[in-house]
């Protein structure tokens, strides 16, 4: 049997209309301390978002999502909150907020294989 590794993992939500809080799932986090693992990916669903709030700004949050992947992943040019170490970014990243992009509450899990992991995840709750 492969050995067993414990994840937490958090969707990624943008909220077109922050009254209303109604979100559409876009992107996935997971992270692994024992394996240094931290991964993030996401799509931009536009037309629906459109459907949500016409008047969203797609470009920008286009702008706001890559600077969740420099975080993510650790970029020196993304800023103080960047070189932080993977566990605090991945808290940080998940930390309770209240603009257009939330993330779920962390989940956590077991898995043998973190990228098969990532992608069941991604399949089922962002695509």
């Amino acid at each position: 049997m492969q050995e067993q590794h414990l994840y937490d993992y958090a969707v990624i939500r943008v909220v077109p209309r922050v009254e209303r809080e109604e979100f559409i799932n876009v992107g996935l986090m997971l992270y692994c301390k024992r394996q240094k693992y931290l991964r993030i990916q996401y799509q931009i669903p536009e037309a629906k978002i459109s459907c949500f709030c016409s008047e969203f700004d797609l470009a920008q949050l286009k702008i706001n999502l890559e600077s969740f992947v420099a975080i993510c992943e650790g970029k020196k040019n993304a800023g103080p909150i960047a070189q932080f170490e993977k566990d605090e970014r991945f808290r940080w990243l998940t930390a309770i907020k209240s603009s257009s992009i939330q993330t779920s509450r962390p989940h956590s899990g077991f898995s043998s294989d973190l990228d098969k992991t990532f992608e069941k995840l991604y399949s089922e709750l962002v695509l």
